[in-house]
């Protein structure tokens, strides 16, 4: 399993950092977590078009972790290929309530060569494939979830969270927890800092911990990152 790290950011623009977003590539499907600003363009950059895609996975709805999904689903129709293979969003509660909106707003991303699949999912196992996704609801928002996938190895993605035992559960022993970590020191309700996300390792016990979505005061951090703690930067390619 291959993870390649297509953004680290977060809503605040920023020339370095695309909003967070990753490709989780398993033997037979290409799965996209999040699908942020500018992410489909992203995907392009790596040699990837939309028609690799096989699932998009939402953490929640806003706008930085969705924003390029009308992108996404306008090119499944009207690029120079139109897209033929379904395709899967997994999201949590209300993930079809978001798309039957989205459609009022945008009529020209109702599937017109491909089968679309929604996929409410709260706290539960998926078995698809040759690998496991579970999904956990965390705290951010009311549809907030994190996603652990299996393939002999585990990666593990907090999204948008605060601490939580739920995703403490769903880490537990994971190769790579992909964990959000807005900033260093300052703490904001609804996300982590070092010292939370510290306590989410310390019970967890990840082999490996990558640090996204990064605000800006992440540039003036001086501080030194131990082991397992990794800095998420744009395009990295991680081998779980």
């Amino acid at each position: 399993m291959k993870i390649r790290v297509l953004g680290t950011g977060t809503s605040v623009p920023s020339l370095q950092r695309c909003s967070s977003s990753y490709l989780v590539q398993t033997k037979r499907l290409n799965i996209l977590i999040d699908v942020g600003p500018s992410i489909v363009r992203r995907l392009l950059e790596y040699g990837f078009t939309t028609r690799d895609i096989d699932a998009i996975v939402l953490t929640h709805f806003h706008v930085d972790h969705t924003a390029d999904l009308s992108t996404f689903l306008f090119a499944s129709n009207y690029d120079v290929e139109a897209r033929t293979k379904p395709l899967t969003i997994i999201g949590g509660p209300g993930i079809n309530d978001f798309f039957e909106n989205l459609i009022k707003v945008y009529r020209w991303l109702m599937p017109k060569s491909y089968e679309l699949f929604l996929r409410e999912e709260g706290d539960c196992t998926l078995n698809l494939e040759d690998f496991v996704i579970a999904v956990t609801r965390v705290e951010h928002n009311d549809e907030s979830i994190a996603i652990r996938i299996e393939e002999h190895k585990s990666v593990t993605f907090s999204g948008d969270t605060d601490y939580t035992k739920n995703l403490v559960k769903l880490a537990s022993g994971t190769d790579l927890l992909i964990a959000e970590c807005s900033f260093p020191e300052r703490k904001v309700d609804g996300h982590l800092n070092l010292e939370t996300l510290q306590k989410i390792v310390d019970e967890s016990n990840p082999k490996r911990v990558l640090i996204s979505h990064l605000y800006p005061e992440w540039d003036d951090f001086h501080g030194v990152l131990y082991a397992p703690y990794l800095l998420g930067e744009d395009g990295m390619e991680i081998e779980v």
